[in-house]
């Protein structure tokens, strides 16, 4: 049974999304689940991923907003905090001492990070070191 707590979150912010999506970036529940969304990111402006879509899967735990969404991408992408099963290495997604997930955050600040991450990877925090290796030397290069 879901909590009503979660409920009542959920429907708020896939409401919020719906009426006012940030740019780039769509997210609905799947069927009838609302714990289970998908979401669709375009390659952010002036990246290597701009102009890409990108699907992600997300599965909203019972405990949220006290535990962050899990999200995965579905579309593989090149990335140094992201590997190849499509899991991301961000803090915005861990909680607790280590992590950046907080209740007042919500999906639409999540999605909106994941974004910026795609734009600006995190190279001291990599889930594939040959990738961040690539990223550090093309960035040189642009230097």
């Amino acid at each position: 049974m879901t909590p009503k707590i979660l409920l009542t979150r959920l429907r708020k912010e896939l409401t919020d999304l719906e009426r006012d999506p940030p740019p780039g970036i769509v997210c609905y529940p799947i069927d009838d689940d609302i714990t289970q969304l998908e979401s669709f990111i375009k390659g952010p402006p002036e990246s290597p991923y701009e102009k890409g879509l990108f699907q992600l899967d997300i599965t909203i735990p019972l405990q949220y907003p006290f535990s962050p969404p899990q999200i995965r991408f579905k579309t593989p992408i090149y990335h140094p905090n992201i590997d190849d099963c499509g899991r991301i290495c961000a803090d915005i997604l861990k909680k607790g001492v280590s992590g950046g997930w907080k209740p007042s955050l919500n999906l639409s600040t999540t999605l909106m990070s994941l974004s910026t991450l795609m734009a600006h990877p995190n190279p001291d925090d990599p889930l594939d070191a040959d990738i961040v290796s690539t990223h550090i030397r093309i960035y040189m290069i642009l230097l």
